[in-house]
């Protein structure tokens, strides 16, 4: 999923860069694919522009973003998005500003690390340092169209190239680089469509929906929310056994609501990130408050699925994280191989984009719908804290009551604000 803000470069072609984001590890990391053979066609839910892709464009570069004259503006995605990518770079020069176009694929990231040598995995990121140093903004469109893309590589392997990319993550952080993402687990994909138990068309409709909901509104509702987190307590509960105690007094909130302003400019990092759709409102934890279990009824790690993910804290730690089905021993794996932090818990997100509906049989569940439940441990810079560890594990929880200091800000998975 999406939550670093480090960007790893991996090639260099000409004046074409190829960069890639590396995903939190989560339940919707990617499948395996062939390596070997010349890139499949796309596969994508629509097959003509599902939005006003001008339109689009415009409104990621002067509301989402704020591109400014003399801005470097770093715009990447795949080639299934040609025709957005390039409005955008048109709509970055129309303020005067520089952009930086590149590309990525889910063939050229798995043959980055079938194809190169495993020694490269540590090497310092040094391109990505001094990309961090020359662009003011970057945007980025999800580019992934396989399932459990990596599946099948040495977790150790991850946790290297994962390792490698956190000082590039700082470097950002530090400069204020501007960011808006394009995807927040959501881009209407075949397979995301199968996960969600959505025909294609509909995922495709209320992604797109998602991403076009009125920003004022959104905020508006943005800063509600907000105020209602300023408390001292969260507690979380789910029929399905989750019952977690979180003190939050005193941390600062982060809000996602599609428009980076200049008083988020003023403020910086991590107020000058976006993700669309918008709609998330978040708060780290005072550190060792983290108390009682996180119950994820289904989950999919590498394609697999896996239920019954429970994952217990104690003094803000994880202390046990059990399963069953086929994807839990990756899962397991994967997590021990990370550094030093990824057990710490990490963030509490509500969502509250009132456009983004998601069936009720879904098997995944997702950040911005309006009522969502997310918590999380490890890396956790996104929301204003200060774990740098370059993973970290997400669980949604559909369904749940999360109440402030008694107060019920959300009940059965409904937003009460």
């Amino acid at each position: 999923m999406k939550r670093h803000i480090v960007i790893v470069v991996c090639m260099a072609m000409g004046t074409m860069l190829s960069c890639q984001v590396p995903q939190q590890t989560t339940n919707t990391a990617q499948n395996n694919q062939n390596t070997t053979s010349p890139a499949a066609s796309p596969t994508t839910v629509q097959k003509k522009p599902p939005t006003d892709l001008e339109q689009l464009a415009q409104r990621i570069v002067n509301q989402s973003a704020g591109v400014k004259e003399n801005d470097i503006v770093m715009i990447t995605g795949g080639a299934r998005d040609l025709e957005l990518l390039e409005n955008i770079a048109v709509n970055v020069r129309k303020v005067g500003a520089f952009p930086l176009v590149t590309i990525d694929s889910d063939r050229m990231t798995k043959r980055s690390y079938t194809d190169v040598p495993e020694k490269y995995d540590a090497q310092p990121q040094t391109l990505g340092m001094r990309l961090a140093d020359m662009v003011n903004v970057t945007i980025s469109v999800d580019s992934n169209e396989t399932e459990g893309l990596l599946a099948g590589i040495p977790p150790a392997r991850l946790a290297a190239r994962g390792a490698a990319g956190e000082p590039v993550g700082a470097q950002f952080r530090k400069n204020n680089v501007r960011s808006v993402e394009v995807g927040n687990g959501l881009y209407p994909t075949e397979w995301r469509a199968r996960r969600f138990d959505m025909p294609a068309d509909d995922l495709s409709k209320t992604f797109w929906e998602g991403v076009n909901v009125d920003y004022t509104s959104l905020q508006a509702k943005a800063e509600q929310v907000k105020a209602a987190l300023a408390g001292n307590e969260v507690h979380i509960t789910n029929p399905n056994g989750t019952d977690l105690k979180v003190r939050i007094q005193g941390r600062p909130i982060y809000v996602s609501d599609g428009v980076i302003s200049p008083e988020d400019r003023q403020k910086g990092s991590p107020n000058v990130t976006v993700f669309l759709p918008a709609g998330e409102v978040a708060v780290t934890p005072l550190p060792g408050t983290a108390e009682g279990k996180v119950v994820v009824n289904r989950d999919f790690f590498e394609g697999k699925e896996i239920q019954n993910l429970t994952v217990t804290f104690a003094g803000g730690k994880i202390t046990s994280m059990t399963g069953s089905g086929p994807g839990f021993d990756a899962l397991k794996a994967d997590y021990e191989a990370r550094g030093t932090g990824k057990e710490l818990f990490g963030f509490i997100d509500l969502g509250i984009n009132p456009n983004v509906r998601l069936s009720p049989s879904s098997k995944l569940g997702n950040w911005v719908p309006a009522g969502s439940v997310t918590v999380g441990a490890g890396n956790n810079t996104w929301a204003g804290g200060d774990n740098n560890v370059s993973s970290g594990w997400t669980g949604f929880l559909p369904g749940s009551t999360l109440t402030v200091d008694g107060k019920v800000l959300v009940e059965n998975g409904v937003l009460k604000i």
